[in-house]
């Protein structure tokens, strides 16, 4: 059983916010990166920025048309009830030209030992087909579980690049800097 603090929602924020930016000027290796992500405490979204930061790679964040709930309670009960009935919830947007990416970063709270379903309902996408897709993960305690083999199985048609996960309490620190720093390294995605 899978307790409520490996849901990766470690403190409330304020409801999701679309966010697209544009791609600094030299990605990896002259690749085109989008770094997208699911965030609802702001802890993935501390970790996706220090990946975009690292890759050059364009940030877009996943927002679900109906907000999650900023109370931690009600999110969790909500997160739980969509993890066991397989819910893809609707989306504000999609990137645009997925098809266009050469490599796309995705990155989610664990919630309920899985990925959250926002990231469910993009992963949908037909364009993920042939893609180079690298997962990468907060978590309230529960580590990783079955973040990476659940998306594995759900992109059967791409290739995943190793997985990375941070506790969410430190994705803003140095130590979470750090982890970056050397899973893009190892992964041959550090510009």
């Amino acid at each position: 059983m899978v307790a409520a603090g490996a849901l990766g929602c470690l403190a409330a924020g304020s409801a999701p916010i679309f966010a697209q930016q544009n791609a600094p000027a030299a990605p990896a290796g002259g690749k085109r990166i989008l770094v997208a992500y699911y965030s609802w405490s702001g802890n993935t979204k501390a970790l996706a920025e220090k990946i975009s930061a690292g890759t050059g790679g364009e940030l877009f964040e996943i927002v679900p048309a109906q907000p999650y709930p900023t109370e931690y309670g009600e999110c969790t009960e909500r997160a739980k009830k969509e993890q066991q009935e397989g819910v893809r919830p609707a989306l504000k947007a999609k990137p645009k030209n997925l098809a266009s990416y050469d490599v796309v970063f995705v990155g989610s709270p664990n919630w309920w030992g899985s990925y959250a379903p926002p990231i469910r309902t993009l992963l949908d996408d037909p364009a993920f087909a042939g893609k180079t897709v690298v997962p990468f993960f907060t978590h309230g305690g529960g580590g990783m579980q079955n973040c990476e083999s659940d998306m594995r199985e759900q992109l059967a048609n791409a290739t995943l690049l190793k997985a990375l996960t941070v506790s969410g309490s430190s994705a803003d620190g140095s130590r979470a800097q750090r982890a970056v720093d050397a899973w893009l390294r190892e992964i041959g995605l550090a510009r």
